[in-house]
């Protein structure tokens, strides 16, 4: 079963993303994406 993930940026906070994650991890996912609110590319790591 795959659990439902929300992503935030890490400069603004806002909460842009939403991903699948199909095994239970340790660490927290962080992933490089866009924010449209900074308008550039950020961290973005899992709440």
């Amino acid at each position: 079963m795959s659990k439902s993930i929300v992503m935030a940026c890490s400069q603004c906070g806002s909460r842009n993303y939403k991903t699948a994650q199909k095994k239970e991890a340790a660490e927290r996912l962080q992933l490089n994406k866009y924010c449209p609110k900074c308008q550039t590319h950020t961290t973005h790591r899992q709440e």
